[in-house]
C-alpha cells in the first residue's frame, strides 16, 4: 500500500468514526434532548455553529480524495496542517463539558487516527513520494 492510499484509508476510518459517534449521540436521550432544545451545555446550536463545524468536517473528508490526488510536498502539508487542526479540535471536545462513555471512546480513536495521520506525512519522505 503506498502512502497516499493509507493516508487516504486513514481519512475514510476516521471520518466513519465521526459519523458514528453522532448517530450513537442522537441515540441517547439525554443528548438528544438537549441538540433538540437548541443547546449542548451552554453551547447554543445556531445555522453559524453548524456551518463552522460543516466545514471542519468537511476538511477531513476532502482528505480523502486529496491523499490520492495531490503531489507529495502539498499532499504532506496538508495532511500534517488538517490531522493536526482536527486532532486539538477532537481533543479540546472532551474538556468542553460532561462526555458520555460512548463519545469518550470514539474521541480517543478519532484523537489517536488523526495523530497517526500527522505522524505518517511526517514520516513520509521524497524518496516514498
Amino acid at each position: 500500500m503506498t502512502t497516499k492510499e493509507k493516508l487516504s484509508l486513514l481519512w475514510i476510518f476516521v471520518t466513519a468514526n465521526y459519523i458514528f459517534c453522532d448517530v450513537f449521540t442522537l441515540m441517547y436521550h439525554e443528548d438528544l434532548k438537549k441538540l433538540l432544545a437548541g443547546n449542548v451545555d451552554g453551547m447554543v446550536i445556531t445555522q453559524g455553529f453548524l456551518l463552522g463545524f460543516a466545514v471542519l468536517m468537511e476538511a477531513g473528508m476532502i482528505m480523502m480524495v486529496l491523499s490520492r490526488l495531490l503531489r507529495h510536498r502539498l499532499n504532506r502539508i496538508l495532511n500534517i496542517a488538517t490531522g493536526s487542526v482536527l486532532s486539538l479540535a477532537q481533543a479540546a471536545t472532551l474538556f468542553a463539558g460532561p462526555v458520555t462513555l460512548h463519545y469518550a471512546f470514539f474521541s480517543v480513536v478519532e484523537v489517536a487516527t488523526t495523530l497517526l495521520i500527522v505522524w505518517t506525512a511526517l514520516r513520509w519522505s521524497d524518496a516514498d513520494a
